[in-house]
C-alpha cells in the first residue's frame, strides 16, 4: 500500500510534481534574455515537459531546438501581406467561434488548396498558428481544429512532404497546442494519404485526431460534446453557415 501511495503521489498530474519539474527545467536552461525569456513562460515549459512525459533532459533538448528554430525562421515576424495569397480560398482560417471549453478553432479545408509552393503553404500555416496563440484567452494554451473535406482530391491536396514538414513543426515547435482535431467525413480516397501521413505522427498527436462520420452516432456525440451545433457550420453537421470573406479576414 505504501508503494502504491508513493507512486500515486509522484504521478505527473500532481501539481507539486509539475511545478518542481518546471523549476528544474528553468534552472537547466540557464539565464535567458530578450525573445527567449519572453517565450519561455511557465506555461511554455509545462507544454514541453508534457510533450516529453515530464523528462527534464528531453524537454530541455526539445525546447532548445525550438528556440534555435525560432531564431532562424522568425515566425513572430511573418506578416499577413506575405502570406495573404495563400489564404484567398479560405483553406485555413480562424473561426469566429470557440469550442465549449473556450478554445479558439482553426478550420482547415484541404479541398480549397490553391497553391503549390511548399514554403508559402508552411509559412501561411505557421502565421495562423502564431495568430491563434496570440488570441488565446488568459490561461488557455490550446486550440481545436475542424477539417472539412468538401472538394477534396488527391490531385489538389498538399504533398506528403509538405504535410510531413507541417507535422514536424507542429509537434516539435508547438507541442501541446493542439487539443483535438476533427476530420469530418473524409472520403475513401483520403485513406491512402492518411496512412502515409500517420506514420509521421507521434502517439500523443495521433490520439488527438478524431474521425467523424454523419452516420456514426458515437463520433457525432463526441463532436457535439465540444461544439455548440448552433455555432458549428453545416459542413460539420451544425446549423451555422461557413462563410469566408478574404478581405474581411485580412
Amino acid at each position: 500500500m505504501y508503494l502504491l501511495r508513493r507512486q500515486t503521489q509522484n504521478q505527473p498530474d500532481d501539481s507539486l510534481f509539475r511545478e518542481a519539474k518546471v523549476t528544474e527545467l528553468r534552472a537547466a536552461l540557464g539565464p535567458l534574455s530578450g525573445r527567449r525569456l519572453k517565450y519561455c513562460t511557465d506555461g511554455c515549459l509545462r507544454r514541453y515537459l508534457e510533450a516529453r512525459n515530464w523528462n527534464v533532459d528531453k524537454a530541455k533538448k526539445m525546447l532548445e531546438e525550438t528556440l534555435k528554430w525560432r531564431s532562424t525562421y522568425k515566425p513572430e515576424e511573418i506578416r499577413w501581406d506575405e502570406v495573404a495569397h495563400e489564404g484567398e480560398t479560405g483553406k485555413v482560417s480562424r473561426a469566429n467561434f470557440h469550442d465549449r471549453l473556450g478554445r479558439p478553432v482553426l478550420i482547415l479545408r484541404p479541398g480549397m488548396q490553391n497553391t503549390t509552393s511548399a514554403e508559402d503553404n508552411i509559412k501561411h500555416f505557421v502565421y495562423l498558428l502564431e495568430n491563434g496563440i496570440l488570441n488565446l484567452s488568459e490561461g488557455q494554451e490550446q486550440m481545436s481544429w475542424l477539417i472539412d473535406f468538401t472538394g477534396f482530391a488527391m490531385s489538389t491536396n498538399l504533398s506528403i512532404k509538405t504535410a510531413r514538414d507541417i507535422i514536424h513543426i507542429l509537434q516539435n515547435h508547438y507541442p501541446e497546442r493542439l487539443a483535438i482535431a476533427f476530420l469530418y467525413n473524409p472520403p475513401r480516397i483520403f485513406q491512402a494519404f492518411w496512412k502515409a501521413v500517420k506514420y509521421f505522427l507521434d502517439p500523443k498527436t495521433a490520439q488527438k485526431v478524431k474521425f467523424v462520420y454523419p452516420n456514426n452516432k458515437e463520433s457525432l456525440e463526441l463532436m457535439k460534446s465540444l461544439f455548440d451545433v448552433d455555432n458549428l457550420p453545416s459542413e460539420f453537421g451544425g446549423k451555422a453557415t461557413l462563410k469566408y470573406d478574404h478581405e474581411e479576414f485580412s
